[in-house]
């Protein structure tokens, strides 16, 4: 009777294997891979000037399809049904064999990228060169072909759920206009540019349960009166953000600007100046710490889908508060009722002020980081060093945050209650990403 059954659990054993990730002489990939394709889809959001709540989106969704393959296939990875709003339950693809879980992760995270990035065409090319490179460094090219083949038919499914949050339906919502009142947001130079994403607040949370969830308090009520609050407020962007502005402060404004929509004016033209998103950055920064702190492949690949996840249940709540006060900018209000010829350090991006976009998901994303690595991580940001920016060294993600929202102020673009509400509201955000996904 033992002889007999020897045959069927050596063929069950050799099944096990082939569908498992991959054999122990091939490549394995590691976290840093993940950020590679991080930093190929910023420069694609550059190329294609991609506002920062969009941005944010197309991050989520394209993390989210490589944790799905991690999860899929490592028990202690849990699938996102159930922890996120209207999360389907997807099956892993019947029959599929010899792929290689971390490969088939990467390429399921370019396909979604490919799809979802207007000039995704530079991502499928890219892909192609990684595939290439993976054949150099050992890939089988059987187990290339399952993995692409798996990455395909999950990132379908991805995609169909990205679609299901109607962000497709903004474009058919009424041109947004600016309520004309005092104290009210107007267009502002050089470009004058039209105010990004009204409808953001629109499309389906991740973690929320509406966009309005952590609504801050109403900001000062605008006021030309010299002793009212909002009148102090803009005196002391006026005053700690131009006359006063300290070498250290100019530099910190610099570093944390992360404008897409800032433009040069060169004679008769506005030239972009080519900028990534605050999204962007922090998702750089969760590179950084990932490999830093030596994190496997399917931890990163955990972390960088929550950092995303907060990024964007960011935006949609701080785009709710912007178009719902539709509070004027520094710019406007301090040209018109102190020194009309005032200019902000940074350019003033096109939305309404309060509250503070950069706040808001810096705290989000130093509340989840902190939570995966500590409370006294130290680490280097070189993020933009390839722009020409230079490094700067922080004792913790927290510190980090703090003086991203101050940047804001700093450079003349927030008032300093739009900051410091900004601040409350992204660490409520990055608390309840957290409670979601544990």
């Amino acid at each position: 009777m033992k002889k007999g059954f020897r045959l069927p659990i050596t063929l069950a054993l050799l099944v096990i294997f082939t569908g498992s990730c991959h054999k122990a002489d091939q490549p394995k990939l590691a976290a840093s891979d993940i950020n590679k394709v991080i930093t190929q889809m910023s420069a694609i959001m550059i190329h294609d000037v991609t506002n920062p709540p969009l941005a944010a989106r197309f991050f989520a969704y394209t993390c989210l399809a490589g944790y799905e393959v991690i999860s899929e296939n490592n028990a202690s990875v849990p699938s996102m049904h159930g922890k996120l709003n209207e999360y389907p339950a997807i099956s892993k693809p019947a029959q599929l064999v010899g792929y290689d879980v971390s490969l088939a992760a990467i390429l399921c995270m370019m396909e979604t990228s490919g799809k979802l990035q207007p000039s995704g065409f530079l991502m499928v090319k890219y892909e192609e060169k990684f595939i290439d490179s993976c054949r150099r460094i050992g890939f089988s090219s059987s187990v290339i072909d399952s993995s692409v083949q798996y990455a395909r038919l999950l990132s379908k499914k991805v995609l169909a759920y990205a679609k299901a949050d109607k962000y497709n339906r903004i474009s058919n919502f009424t041109r947004y206009t600016p309520p004309v009142k005092p104290g009210s947001w107007v267009p502002t130079p050089p470009a004058y540019m039209a105010p990004v994403e009204p409808y953001f607040n629109t499309i389906r949370p991740f973690t929320l349960d509406s966009a309005s969830q952590f609504l801050p308090v109403e900001p000062a009520q605008f006021s030309a009166d010299k002793n009212s609050l909002f009148y102090q407020y803009a005196w002391q962007v006026y005053k700690e953000g131009g006359a006063e502005l300290t070498p250290e402060h100019r530099a910190i404004a610099g570093f944390w600007d992360c404008n897409p929509f800032a433009v040069e004016n060169n004679g008769h033209m506005l030239i972009g100046l080519k900028k990534i998103s605050p999204g962007a950055h922090w998702m750089g920064i969760t590179g950084i710490a990932c490999n830093q702190a030596k994190k496997s492949f399917s931890e990163a690949m955990k972390i960088h889908t929550a950092v995303a996840i907060g990024l964007t249940d960011g935006f949609i709540c701080c785009w709710d508060d912007k178009y719902r006060t539709n509070r004027i900018r520094p710019e406007t209000a301090i040209r018109k009722y102190i020194d009309p010829n005032w200019r902000p350090l940074l350019q003033t991006p096109p939305f309404p002020e309060y509250i503070s976009g950069h706040s808001v998901i810096s705290s989000a994303s130093a509340v989840i980081l902190t939570h995966y690595f500590g409370d006294k991580f130290h680490y280097t940001d070189n993020v933009e060093m390839k722009f020409g920016i230079r490094p700067r060294s922080y004792t913790s993600f927290t510190e980090a945050s703090n003086e991203a929202a101050m940047s804001r102020f700093w450079g003349g673009i927030h008032f300093k209650d739009a900051i410091e509400k900004g601040i409350i509201q992204g660490s409520s955000v990055g608390s309840l990403v957290l409670e979601k996904l544990k």
